[in-house]
């Protein structure tokens, strides 16, 4: 048996695992896909994410294989105003690096993946968790499935969860719940694109928004967030009202024009949702399964990532006092809130910037008018200025 089943080797699952495994639990993780393996992302890495990915190992490896540093942002206000904004220090708060990544999945979660398979770790690829074992109000394993279909089960006394959005373990505990927030991002690649530069690029449109990332020489991932009642009759003919849209945003239209693109558009949504807190003992979750609201950056990495970290805080305490229990483990929900409640407040206020045009048009003439508060705002979504600052003198003066 076990210490911990991880359910799931993305980004919060793999560092989940890579973290329990350094203190010194034998961890056995199980994934439904075989790595590496594409999936729909905005790919974007914030410039916290890197301490996290070099504290697991991997940062080396991902910018040898070839990750895009990002300088900054670009945003571009519905009336056309832009305004440029590069990661950099504010006042006692610096990146840990000077840069965010802009990196492939694919490329990512294989990378990830590689460093499990080379720590003392029990991972299992094609192997899909399909319930949870319960007993007296705790869950003490999960059912699995190989390729082949045969059933396994596999008891732990801590399972985490990190399989995702869909989440098997949050939907066998009824946790999860819809947000009134109801948005579907459509992703594809292009490429010939015009001036790429060292920076990720936004296009701020009501209601819709888009998100242009390069990911390679030649190839920018190109990220359309949309209405999801607007998307949803179209689920058929993606690409035919991924075009028709692009066309609706004239500043985007104009970036892309003569641009090729790569592969069908890929749709997920809708974005938002809410997971509550387990009142199982035995369980966490991490990552997308723990919720996820929608970015305006697409940094949700960071947030699977630093999620996994505050968890192992938690599950180390636990397995090495013996008692998972469902009140030990509620430390780590409330570690989770107080890390992440000031910056979803910053999110959900985005969000309304974003729905109204002129607002959105005297947000961007204010950023272009005080740099300061710019650069707050910059340091903030790349996660390494804490939301609080956008409140001080230094952020507000002109």
């Amino acid at each position: 048996m076990s210490d911990v089943i991880v359910v799931g080797a993305g980004p919060a699952g793999a560092a989940s695992a890579i973290l329990l495994a350094e203190h010194g639990f034998d961890v056995l993780v199980l994934d439904r896909a075989a790595f590496p393996r594409p999936k729909i992302c905005g790919e974007y890495l914030s410039p916290e994410a890197a301490r996290v990915l070099d504290r697991l190992g991997v940062l080396k490896a991902l910018d040898a294989a070839g990750a895009t540093p990002l300088a900054g942002m670009r945003i571009t206000a519905p009336d056309g105003t832009v305004v440029t904004g590069r990661y950099g220090a504010v006042g006692a708060w610096r990146p840990y690096r000077g840069h965010a990544l802009a990196v492939p999945r694919e490329t990512l979660d294989g990378t990830l993946a590689e460093r499990l398979r080379a720590l003392p770790i029990d991972f299992r690829e094609r192997m899909r968790v399909t319930d949870l074992l319960i007993d007296a109000g705790r869950v003490v394993g999960v059912e699995a499935i190989d390729a082949e279909g045969v059933p396994s089960r596999f008891r732990a006394p801590l399972v985490i969860a990190a399989d995702g959005r869909a989440s098997v373990v949050a939907q066998r505990l009824g946790l999860r719940r819809p947000h009134r927030l109801q948005r579907m991002a459509l992703v594809t690649y292009v490429r010939g694109l015009a001036d790429v530069g060292d920076v990720g690029e936004i296009f701020v449109d009501p209601p819709d928004y888009a998100i242009l990332n390069p990911v390679a020489p030649d190839r920018v991932n190109m990220s359309l967030v949309v209405p999801a009642a607007d998307a949803a009759r179209f689920s058929d003919r993606l690409d035919t009202f991924f075009a028709a849209r692009v066309k609706q945003l004239p500043h985007l239209a104009r970036r892309v024009a003569g641009a090729e693109l790569l592969g069908r558009v890929r749709a997920l949504g809708p974005l938002a949702y809410r997971v509550a807190a387990p009142r199982h003992g035995g369980v966490m979750l991490v990552g997308d399964a723990a919720g996820f609201y929608d970015p305006f950056t697409g940094e949700g990495v960071f947030t699977g990532l630093r999620s996994a970290e505050l968890a192992v805080e938690t599950a180390t305490a636990a397995l090495r006092a013996g008692d998972c229990s469902a009140a030990v483990l509620a430390a780590y929900p409330r570690a989770r809130r107080a890390m992440f409640a000031g910056k979803e407040r910053v999110t959900h206020a985005l969000q309304l910037v974003i729905r109204h045009r002129r607002l959105a048009n005297a947000t961007a003439r204010a950023l272009a008018r005080r740099p300061a508060l710019l650069q707050h705002v910059l340091g903030v979504i790349g996660d390494y200025v804490p939301p609080g600052a956008l409140l001080s003198p230094r952020a507000l003066r002109v």
